[in-house]
């Protein structure tokens, strides 16, 4: 392990604020490490609660927060931020606790009424995604902003078929209610809804350190979308981002930290070892000294 980095077996989730001191679980497709022992979240919800996090001077004094397709992961994470009204919106899915069963091309809500909205792997499944993203830029207030995520390919452009089969669509798609994969004009996508965006990754965020203490997908993206026209640009330089600079200094003392305890008990080790030997050297002190003196005493006995 390097001096300036954790013990990576040990993590930190985000999410749940537990210290994970065993192996996190596999994901649901089978990615190492990837749920956590205690809540059962999975990457994109601990980069959620840190992105969230780093957004708090922008969600301070929220009226409206709406989650679309919530999970019992991300949902305590909204509950913190502490709004007014929380509302939860899914088309129908039996196992999710929602406020109101509702299309996203169809939000049962005023215009210009929402602060914060969370869109996570939904348009995916949407065949009108563009009335989709116009119903997110209609609702969100002046200073409202939308956290969308969504599978995407970088290098490509979209590829869609809302027509295709349910086989064809696992092939091409990944899953069987997926329509589509995204790619590079998913920006120009949600500029054309009316939604001004960044591109935001766990490693730009937060550094490569904490990517692996918080075990993140150092890749994922996610869109910081507010009302407007301008299209996706990464919201800090690849160099990373002051936030990232100060994990990197908050882990590298972890690390010290660790280093010096894990000497700190080698040399207790090492004591022990001492300790047992010489324990050893004075009982058999003890048992030789005790063995001369009832020689002697039998001598004098049979004297």
């Amino acid at each position: 392990m390097s001096a300036s980095r954790p013990d990576v077996r040990r993590a930190y989730c985000a999410a749940c604020g537990a210290m994970v001191s065993r192996q996190f679980r596999p994901g649901p497709d089978g990615r190492p490490e990837a749920t956590c022992p205690r809540c059962g979240s999975l990457e994109r919800h601990r980069f959620l609660s840190l992105l969230l996090g780093a957004l708090a001077p922008d969600l301070r004094d929220l009226d409206t927060v709406v989650e679309i397709a919530p999970s019992r992961q991300s949902t305590p994470l909204l509950d913190r931020l502490g709004a007014r009204r929380r509302v939860a919106l899914d088309l129908g899915h039996d196992k999710r606790q929602v406020d109101a069963l509702a299309s996203l091309t169809a939000l049962p809500l005023r215009d210009a009424s929402v602060d914060l909205l969370v869109c996570y792997h939904v348009l995916e499944h949407v065949p009108d995604d563009c009335t989709a993203m116009r119903e997110i830029a209609r609702v969100l207030s002046p200073r409202g902003i939308a956290l969308v995520e969504v599978p995407i390919k970088m290098g490509v452009a979209t590829e869609e078929d809302p027509a295709a089969t349910a086989e064809d669509r696992v092939r091409r798609f990944g899953q069987a209610d997926h329509v589509r994969w995204y790619g590079d004009d998913f920006d120009a996508r949600l500029s054309a809804a009316g939604l001004s965006s960044v591109r935001v990754t766990p490693r730009a965020l937060v550094g490569d350190a904490a990517v692996a203490w918080f075990h993140l997908m150092s890749q994922e993206v996610v869109w910081v979308a507010r009302p407007g026209h301008a299209c996706g640009t990464p919201v800090v330089p690849d160099t990373g981002s002051g936030l990232a600079a100060a994990f990197d200094a908050m882990l590298g003392d972890l690390a010290r930290a660790e280093g010096r305890l894990a000497r700190a008990r080698a040399r207790g080790d090492r004591l022990a070892v001492q300790r047992d030997a010489l324990r050893a050297r004075l009982v058999g002190a003890e048992t030789a000294s005790t063995g001369r003196v009832l020689t002697r005493l039998r001598r004098a006995v049979h004297l």
